[in-house]
């Protein structure tokens, strides 16, 4: 199966879009790799992405980057499809370390133009939600839209997944 050059896979949390947008890549090629954006703070996180690298299988290339994303992807393997998971934790990662947001976007954005292989990006739908109730939470709320907004334009296919289920808002699937 050929993937699009860019998809982006959104949907809420623990609504199945990582293991949608894995299954897109497993299909595609043998030895994918995957930018893994999340940090273990704690525990229960730390067992939560031991879990998601064992599932995986040691056939995935992974790198560990919570913020320069153009980086992460010139360190990826060439000719392999890229899975970013997850656009959400990345971007909680620039805001709460106090990054420039528009450079660090610009150039995540910049990359994935330059990019020729397929790349996959999960992201959160966070604007579904209540109006949060303090400054913080709605700066990214609003920059979790945008940054949505401006991968969906961008990408060659969009898919929201709601328990599991695909549904395409743009594009075909493969």
């Amino acid at each position: 199966m050929t993937l699009p050059r860019l998809t982006l896979v959104l949907g809420g949390a623990a609504s199945g879009k990582s293991a949608f947008a894995e299954s897109l890549l497993r299909s595609a090629h043998p030895c994918p790799t995957y930018i893994a954006t999340a940090q273990a703070f704690d525990a229960e996180m730390a067992a939560k992405v031991a879990a998601h690298k064992s599932a995986r299988g040691p056939d995935w290339t992974t790198i560990e980057e919570p913020v320069d994303l153009a980086h992460a992807l010139l360190k990826a393997p060439d000719g392999a499809p890229v899975l970013i998971d997850c656009a959400t934790l990345w971007l909680t990662n620039v805001i709460l370390g106090e990054h420039d947001l528009e450079t660090a976007q610009s150039s995540f954005v910049t990359a994935l133009s330059q990019d020729g292989r397929a790349i996959v990006i999960v992201s959160n739908e966070t604007g579904q939600g209540v109006v949060p109730d303090n400054a913080l939470a709605r700066r990214f709320r609003n920059a979790q839209g945008r940054l949505n907004q401006e991968i969906a334009a961008k990408a060659d296919l969009v898919v929201a997944v709601m328990a599991g289920l695909p549904l395409v808002l743009k594009g075909q699937l493969p």
